[in-house]
């Protein structure tokens, strides 16, 4: 027979079961900590969609294990969980030791708590772009027609020409009417790795380039001013001066996690779910996030990342070093590089002549 005591150490797992990086359950969590706060801004720019408790588990258990097995031998799943692990450990001064020192209990707490911050800004990034993404889609000055209700997302997705438009993977013509019907009715399943058209600048997709233009959508960057600067950022071009949570976290630069997010969270905002669900197969939210992350971490795509991110940049945070732009072809600064540079060619002439 299992005694209470028991029963209530057996939920906390003690070996790694399942993948922490996975939404978990709903929970609310009453209690205000810097926690929450952290969270927030960690589930978009890091990862979205976390079961934190078990990330905590996982990673102090998994930090024993390092001691005899190095990290290069777990499973590709687990090393991007324990990545993930690290960076809340980096971004959270006295967290590793707070979990070090603290019960189970308490482990699973701080997880609730992060996971709460994370859940709650998503829960609201969600809501509100619901109804902005409307006027991004839309030409200026010209209405959606039929119109598209700000309130309600029944008669978005395939049900509507231009959010179907949108949302029509890339490669497949939308203007098909073949193609149009078996996505309405569902004949034709999208799967979360069959990206939509929406990503791409001008939505326009090159199937001899497929990195042409990925990515790089004025919706997405709408979006991204919206969620990560503030709803004002969205049609002024990008200043010195930061706002809203990107400010509040001291983000100057653009995080591959955080296109990731935002890429997601539009997809959903043009489907016609109603719930942001793991169990939702009709957006297959989960899968279409891990497949956009598993490109940028694909060390055979590292330039073409690191090119995004400098366009992203130049497009958020102009001012950061992030952004690298050129330096001016007349400037001083330009002129001592030159200078210094042919300092050092003749430098090294004369020791080969020597």
């Amino acid at each position: 027979m299992t005694t209470q005591a028991e029963e209530t150490t057996s939920t906390i797992p003690s070996k790694r079961a399942t993948s922490a990086l996975q939404m978990g359950p709903r929970k609310k969590v009453s209690t205000s900590d810097p926690l929450i706060s952290h969270g927030c801004h960690f589930g978009g720019t890091v990862f979205a969609l976390c079961n934190y408790p078990s990330l905590l588990t996982n990673g102090i258990l998994r930090l024993e294990q390092m001691e005899d097995t190095p990290l290069e031998d777990f499973p590709a799943e687990e090393r991007r969980e324990h990545r993930v692990f690290e960076q809340l450990l980096d971004s959270y001064p006295g967290l590793l030791e707070r979990l070090k020192t603290g019960s189970e209990e308490e482990i699973i707490h701080v997880g609730e708590l992060i996971g709460k911050g994370a859940a709650g800004a998503r829960g609201d990034d969600t809501k509100t772009l619901k109804s902005a993404v409307l006027d991004w889609i839309s030409l200026k000055g010209a209405a959606i027609q039929p119109p598209l209700h700000r309130n309600s997302k029944i008669d978005r997705g395939f049900n509507h020409e231009l959010t179907g438009s949108l949302l029509c993977p890339a490669g497949l013509d939308w203007n098909d009417a073949e193609t149009k019907e078996n996505l309405r009715s569902g004949e034709m399943l999208v799967c979360g790795d069959q990206w939509p058209i929406f990503l791409y600048a001008h939505h326009t997709f090159d199937t001899e380039d497929p990195w042409c233009g990925l990515l790089r959508s004025r919706l997405l960057v709408c979006a991204y001013k919206h969620v990560f600067t503030s709803p004002s950022s969205v049609d002024k071009e990008p200043k010195a001066t930061r706002s809203g949570n990107a400010r509040l976290h001291g983000m100057n630069s653009v995080t591959i996690a955080s296109i990731a997010y935002i890429a997601t969270q539009v997809r959903f905002a043009l489907s016609s779910s109603l719930v942001f669900s793991r169990t939702d197969t009709t957006t297959d939210s989960e899968t279409f996030y891990h497949s956009l992350l598993d490109l940028f971490e694909d060390p055979d795509e590292s330039k073409e990342v690191d090119d995004l991110l400098t366009w992203w940049n130049r497009q958020v945070f102009p001012t950061s070093s992030a952004a690298k732009r050129p330096i001016s072809a007349n400037s001083a600064l330009s002129k001592i590089r030159l200078k210094r540079m042919a300092a050092k060619q003749a430098a090294s002439s004369n020791v080969v002549s020597s």
